[in-house]
Formats: C-alpha cells, structure tokens, sequence
C-alpha cells in the first residue's frame, strides 16, 4: 500500500509538472513596444518589423516586438525619456538625440566628417562605435546597434541652395542637438530645433523654411508637398540607434538577451540595405515629384567645413579629446588605404578629406 502511494504521488507531481510546462508554452507572448517617429513605410519602420519577426523566431515566441510608429509614443527626446523611467520598452532615435546624456555622441553628427557610407559602417560597428554605446548603461539605457538614417539633405521653400552664399537668413529646422544648432547658426541660417514629429505642421505654416533629413525620410514624410526646393549636400551622416530600457533588458533571461543582440546585428544589415536603395529611388521620386535640384559641390563643402573650425574646436572641448582624435586617427588610417589603393586605380580614384586638428 505504501508503495502504491508513492508511485501515485511521482505521477501526480509529474503530472503537475507536465501542466505546468503546458500552460507556460500557451502563455501569451511579452509584447515589447518599439516606438519610432518616421512613418512604417520608411527604412527605420520596414527594420522594425525584420527585427521583430527575428525575435518572435530566435526566442520561441516569448517575446514579441510591436512598432509604434510617426510619433505615436512620442518624439526622439521623449521616448527616450520613457525608456529610462521603464514606460516604453524600445526605441530607435537619432544618434544626435543621446548628445543630451552622453555628449560624444555628438561627434557622429560632424558635418562633411564621414565621406561614404562604408566609412560611417566602419566606424560604428568597430571599436570607436561601441565604446558610445557602452557608456548608455549609466544613463538607464541598453544600446543594441546602430541603424541608418543616412546622409541628410537639405530642402527649403523660398529658393535653390548652391553655395553657401545661398545660406544666409533661411530659417532652417534642426535636430535638437547644441552642436548642429550652433553649426548652422554659424554657416548664417536661421537654425530651430524642433522634434521631427512638429516639422512637416512648422513647413506647411511657414514658421521655418527648411529642414534637413535624408532623402527617404524626405519621400516618406510628403516634405516635398510642402518643400519646393531640394539641396544634395550630404553635409552630416545620421545614424539611429537602436536601444532598450535597461529595467526591461535586466528583467530578461540570458538567452532572450542573446537574442535581442542577433537580431539587432542582422536587421542593421537589412535596414542599410533597405535605406541606401531608398535613397536612390527617393531621388527619382522626388524629382518626379516636382522638386528642384541642386547640389553643394565638393570644394563648397571642405570651405564649409572650414567656416565652422571654431564650433568644432569648441564642441572637442566638451566631448573630450580623446574621443574625437581616435574617431580621425580610424578615419585617417581608412582613408590612407582608400588613397593607396587610389593611386594604383587613378580612373576611380575619390576625393579625400583632411581631419581637422583638435586641440589637446
């Protein structure tokens, strides 16, 4: 009789346990909610939703990611704001947007400081990019990758901008970053900072006259219904960066952690991919759209870049030296096997430019 009892009782807590696993693998999935303030067609929204079908895959469907995107959870600066309070599980803002809490990531948003896509690519999945992010913890956020915006472009609605005699007096909207307001108040715009989700309302009322986004995000956002005039100038490259609130990251288990880092790598790939063909066919569209051309020519751009030496020297300062010399010593070290290799190959060989000086 008490062997039979035993047996009973090993049944019933295998049993118990057979349910338990059962009701666990029914249990509905953690939804993570990823706002973002471009619109769902953009590259940025069309990765959101790569990286979430990478996540429901690589962690059983135990998490489940759910884009919120043109603003429904708010702009790069609040959204931020509620990854650090633990209200918002994810977001992917603007590089220039972490300035506000970690001042090197200023130096991402140099203006004419990466010449090519592979050069930012480069930078930023190497060393120099992850030591930014490894300084996010402190600030109550998990930096996963880097994304791309892209090189942005200007647009205005009152006339062509060829040169930088063209500049003067244009009221142009920026990005809410000291560095870049400064930049352009001293190439003689008129800069606003203002959170992207309020600038297609500020062109359409004429309280600014331009802003600069790259070109897809330009397309995406109907700029071009409110914007008459389109300026090629590539004079910063903007990254978004994907992030996690460090409450929720630290409430995950090892492996889903695992899976969130995979996943973040792999739709980076998908979302570069998608951002630089857009680029290309947004042109096209644009100019089918009606807008009118021009373009900053290369040596415009280097005397550009030389009128704001004194808001560079001033913003090294407050980044700290040591950050911006191991940004141009990885760019000069690109760049001197990119002009070796140019050498050889004079038919397809590419303009460099120099590193500015920084002052120790």
């Amino acid at each position: 009789m008490k062997l039979f009892s035993t047996y009973v009782a090993r049944a019933l807590v295998l049993m118990l346990a057979v349910a338990s696993a059962a009701a666990e693998a029914q249990q509905a999935p953690r939804v993570l909610h990823l706002g973002i303030g471009l619109a769902p067609e953009s590259p940025q929204g069309q990765a959101v939703v790569d990286f979430a079908a990478r996540i429901e895959r690589y962690t059983q469907g135990t998490l489940k990611v759910e884009l919120q995107a043109s603003g429904k959870a708010g702009n790069d600066l609040t959204m931020v704001k509620s990854l650090q309070e633990g209200a918002l599980e994810m977001t992917a803002p603007d590089s220039s947007t972490l300035a506000t809490l970690e001042k090197s990531f200023s130096a991402i948003n140099y203006p004419f400081t990466f010449l090519s896509e592979a050069e930012a690519d480069t930078i930023l999945d190497g060393e120099w990019g992850q030591r930014l992010l490894d300084r996010l913890p402190q600030h109550g956020l998990i930096g996963l990758a880097y994304w791309e915006n892209g090189f942005r472009q200007m647009t205005n609605s009152r006339k062509p901008l060829s040169t930088a005699n063209d500049f003067d007096g244009v009221r142009m909207r920026t990005m809410q970053n000291p560095m870049l307001v400064d930049s352009f108040n001293r190439l003689g715009f008129t800069a606003v900072p203002m959170p992207f989700t309020q600038v297609y309302d500020a062109l359409k009322a004429q309280a600014v006259d331009g802003q600069e986004n790259p070109l897809p995000t330009i397309l995406t956002s109907r700029f071009y219904e409110v914007q008459k005039y389109l300026t090629l100038s590539r004079h910063v490259y903007s990254a978004h960066v994907l992030l996690v609130s460090q409450k929720v990251w630290n409430t995950f288990t090892p492996a889903q952690q695992e899976a969130m880092k995979k996943a973040a790598i792999e739709s980076r790939t998908f979302e570069r991919r998608v951002s630089r063909d857009g680029a290309e066919q947004a042109l096209a569209d644009l100019k089918a759209k009606g807008m009118i051309v021009t373009s900053i020519p290369r040596a415009d751009a280097e005397r550009i870049r030389n009128r704001l030496r004194e808001v560079f020297d001033k913003y090294n300062t407050d980044i700290g030296a040591s950050t911006m010399i191991e940004l141009y010593v990885e760019l000069g070290r690109m760049r001197t096997v990119q002009s070796a290799a140019a050498a050889t190959q004079p038919s397809t060989a590419s303009a460099l430019v120099k590193a500015p000086a920084v002052k120790k």
